[in-house]
C-alpha cells in the first residue's frame, strides 16, 4: 500500500513538509509506503474550465499537474498539505488541485484515481487560519466519494519554522494519529475488497437550475 502526499508549500522542506514527514514515518510503522510530491515554487496556471481535458489529462503541461494525476491512479490514499496564507490555503495548491480533480472528472478515470480512497488535509500556520484551510481542501474529497481521515484534534501544526513545528508536540501527535487512522482505513478497505464488500454510488443525475 502507498499514500501519496501533496506538499502545497513553495518551500520544499519547510513546515508543511515537516508535518507530512511525521505522517509518513508513522505510516511506515504500519508497513505502508509514502511519497511526498512537491508542487514546486513556480507559477501554476488556474483551471479555465475549457473542457478540453475530458478525463485525458489537463491540456496545459508546463507544470506537474498531469504527473501528479498519473501517480494518483496507483495510490491507495492521499494527504494534501498546505501552509496558511491569509486564513486560506496557498493559491498554488488550489489551482493545482482544481486542475487535477477537474481533469479527473471523467467517470472511468475518477473511479481509478480518487473514488473510495481515504484522504486527509493538513494545514501549517504560525497561528490562525488552519481550520478554514482544512475545510477548503476537504471539499475535494467530499465531492469525490473519498472517505475523510480524521485525527485526535484538527489536522494542523503550528510554527514559523520547521524547528517550531517539531516543538508542537500536540500537533505532531495529531499528525501521527492521522497516519494511524489512515492505516486502519486502508486495511479495512482491503479486507472489504477481499470479502466482496464494495461501495456503490449512483451516477448520471445532474440538475442545473436557471433562475429567471
Amino acid at each position: 500500500m502507498k499514500v501519496l502526499m501533496l506538499n502545497g508549500s513553495p518551500n520544499k522542506e519547510g513546515c508543511t513538509y515537516t508535518a507530512l514527514s511525521e505522517i509518513g514515518e508513522t505510516l511506515k510503522t504500519h508497513n505502508i509506503d509514502y511519497e511526498i510530491f512537491w508542487v514546486g515554487n513556480k507559477a501554476v496556471r488556474d483551471c479555465i474550465a475549457c473542457g478540453k481535458c475530458n478525463g485525458n489529462g489537463c491540456i496545459f503541461t508546463e507544470d506537474a499537474v498531469n504527473e501528479f494525476r498519473e501517480k494518483s491512479v496507483e495510490a491507495d490514499g492521499f494527504i494534501f498539505g498546505t501552509p496558511v496564507y491569509y486564513a486560506h490555503p496557498t493559491g498554488v495548491i488550489l489551482s493545482f488541485l482544481d486542475r487535477v480533480f477537474f481533469s479527473s472528472s471523467d467517470e472511468n478515470w475518477d473511479r481509478k484515481a480518487f473514488q473510495f480512497k481515504p484522504a486527509a488535509a493538513i494545514a501549517s500556520a504560525r497561528r490562525a487560519g488552519t481550520t478554514a484551510s482544512i475545510d477548503v481542501l476537504n471539499k475535494y474529497f467530499t465531492i469525490s466519494n473519498m472517505p475523510v481521515v480524521s485525527s485526535s484534534y484538527w489536522n494542523m501544526v503550528h510554527g514559523f519554522t520547521p524547528d517550531d513545528v517539531r516543538k508542537d508536540k500536540e500537533g505532531l501527535q495529531t499528525m501521527r494519529n492521522i497516519a494511524h487512522n489512515m492505516a486502519w482505513l486502508l486495511k479495512c478497505i482491503e479486507l472489504g475488497k477481499q470479502n466482496n464488500i464494495i461501495p456503490h454510488v449512483e451516477v448520471g443525475e445532474i440538475t442545473n437550475f436557471i433562475m429567471q
